[in-house]
């Protein structure tokens, strides 16, 4: 395996599983591995034994089985590792539970969890260097549906993370940003930002390369889930509710119905 000889830590790779889920595959600069939301295992583990790495930890920000389906094989292959993962019973083999707050060192950052429910009522995030790690909350043009969490919890988590600055970089679970383009297309087919972005992201995906990270920055241009305060997007919520709507966690709302029954 080649080790940073700078000591830094690298940024992150994306590792496709099942149809279109990312696990996110982070190497510090000692040379150890740390994954993110592993649905299976098998990739990985080719992977690490490629490279004869070893895995120091899996972090896991929800209890869906597309994230988690691989803790238990990775866990045997390597028992030192350790699963840092929110308090949720549903989530096996977790070594460390956390939740808000909370500091995690590996892959060379620091990362802070921050508690982000709403796709799922105990779904979390790791921000750290710049970079986040959002699972199903935040995804590139759009967002995760609600499961067990509530409309209203997703709307503030994502309210929270667009405070971040533009520069913060954000990995999410999920190759969806060709279809959630074409919905904010839908929601704003006059803004000019989503046009380049679907040509840009139609071009990657052509090339057979992931469309994410994006930025934040690219976020709140082109995202209809960050622009609930936009005229725009209030105007076609509206429209498509029938009524007005009072207030952003409305506006959301609408959007993420509107994206469930008549899009998705």
């Amino acid at each position: 395996m080649t080790i940073s000889t700078t000591n830094e830590p690298l940024e992150p790779v994306a590792v496709p599983a099942f149809e279109d889920n990312y696990i996110w595959w982070l190497a510090g600069g000692d040379g150890r591995v740390t994954v993110v939301d592993p649905g299976e295992a098998g990739a990985l583990l080719d992977r690490l034994r490629a490279r004869s790495a070893d895995l120091a930890a899996i972090l896991v920000t929800h209890h869906h089985g597309d994230h988690t389906g691989g803790i238990e094989e990775l866990a045997e292959a390597f028992p030192g590792c350790e699963v840092i993962a929110p308090r949720d019973p549903r989530i096996p083999g977790v070594t460390r539970p956390v939740g808000e707050g909370d500091r995690v060192d590996t892959a060379g950052r620091a990362w802070t969890v921050w508690a982000v429910p709403g796709h799922t009522r105990t779904h979390i995030a790791f921000l750290g260097g710049g970079l986040l790690l959002c699972g199903d909350t935040l995804f590139a043009g759009g967002c995760g549906r609600v499961f067990d969490g509530t409309f209203g919890q997703l709307a503030g988590s994502l309210r929270r993370i667009a405070a971040l600055p533009g520069t913060t970089r954000v990995y999410c679970a999920h190759e969806y940003t060709l279809d959630n383009l074409g919905f904010a297309a839908w929601v704003e087919p006059g803004n000019p930002a989503i046009a380049r972005r679907r040509t840009e992201v139609a071009a990657l995906r052509a090339r057979g390369l992931p469309s994410v990270p994006s930025t934040l920055a690219t976020e709140r241009a082109t995202n209809p889930f960050l622009r609930t305060g936009e005229p725009a997007v209030l105007s076609a919520a509206e429209a498509w509710a029938g009524h007005p709507l009072g207030g952003a966690d409305a506006v959301f709302r609408a959007l993420r119905e509107w994206k469930d029954r008549d899009y998705d």
